[in-house]
C-alpha cells in the first residue's frame, strides 16, 4: 500500500503526445498527474505542488532536462525517473550523477513505465514506515524522516543514494552484489545494467566519505561488489 492514498506524478515532457498518453494511463492507474512542457515551466510546478514524483524528459526546448535535474535535486529529494531517446550508456549515467533514480529509453510501454513508478513509491513508503535508526562511525540515518548526517552535519541524498546507503547499513559486513543493489532500487521492476550501481555509490562516498578516495564506511569487495564496513 503507498504511503500517499493517490501519489501526485509531475509529467514534464514537451512532446504534448506523450504527456497526454501518460497523463491518460497513470490517471487510469489512480494517480494524480500534472504536466509541464520543459524545464522552467516544472520548476514552477513542482515548488506549488510538490510531487511525489517526477517523469522528466531529458531533450527539451528552454529548460532541458539536465538543467532541471541540475537546479532542482539541489535542494529536493523527489525521486524522478528520466525519459530518455537516447540509448548511450553516458547519457543515462549523466542523468544519474545529476540527481535521477532511474530511466526509461523511449519507445517505452505504459506497463513498464508504471511498474517503475510503483517499484520507487513503494521504496520510499517503505522507509518512511520504519522507525528504526542506524548508526555507524560519524553517520546517522533516521528511516522514518529519511533524513542523514555526517559529522552532525545534515547531507542531501537522492531516493536511491538513500536507498543503498540505508540497505548497506543494516547489514554491516554482507557483500551486496551489484544485482542485489538492484534489487533494493527497482525490485523485479528493474532492467538496467549493473554500472548504475557504481554511478550511485560513487556520488553516495562523496557525500559520506571522509575521503572518497580511500572509502571507510562503503568498501568495494573486488569481483563481488561492495558492502559496509562493520565497525569503520
Amino acid at each position: 500500500m503507498l504511503h500517499t492514498m493517490n501519489p501526485t506524478i509531475l509529467v514534464v515532457d514537451d512532446a504534448r503526445s506523450i504527456r497526454t498518453l501518460v497523463k491518460s494511463y497513470l490517471e487510469q492507474e489512480g494517480f494524480r498527474v500534472l504536466l509541464a512542457t520543459n524545464g522552467r515551466e516544472a520548476l514552477a510546478v513542482a515548488q506549488q505542488h510538490a510531487p511525489d514524483l517526477i517523469i522528466l524528459d531529458l531533450m527539451m526546448p528552454e529548460m532541458g532536462g539536465y538543467e532541471f535535474l541540475r537546479e532542482y535535486s539541489r535542494d529536493h529529494a523527489t525521486p524522478i525517473i528520466v525519459l530518455t531517446a537516447r540509448v548511450g550508456e553516458d547519457d543515462k549515467v549523466m542523468g544519474l550523477e545529476l540527481g535521477a533514480d532511474d530511466y526509461v529509453t523511449k519507445p517505452f510501454s505504459m506497463r513498464e513505465l508504471t511498474a517503475r513508478v510503483r517499484a520507487v513509491l513503494r521504496r520510499l513508503d517503505k522507509q518512511r514506515q520504519n522507525g528504526d535508526t542506524l548508526a555507524a562511525g560519524d553517520i546517522v540515518v533516521d528511516r522514518r524522516s529519511r533524513a542523514v548526517t555526517v559529522r552532525d552535519t545534515p547531507v542531501h541524498l537522492t531516493p536511491s543514494e538513500f536507498s543503498l546507503l540505508e540497505a548497506l547499513m543494516s547489514e554491516p559486513g554482507r557483500v551486496f552484489s551489484r544485482l542485489d543493489l538492484l534489487e533494493v532500487l527497482q525490485g523485479d521492476a528493474y532492467e538496467g545494467y549493473e554500472r548504475t550501481i557504481d554511478v550511485h555509490i560513487r556520488n553516495l562516498r562523496a557525500k559520506i566519505e571522509p575521503d572518497p578516495r580511500k572509502p571507510r564506511y562503503i568498501l568495494t569487495v573486488y569481483g563481488a561488489g561492495y558492502r559496509f564496513a562493520p565497525d569503520p
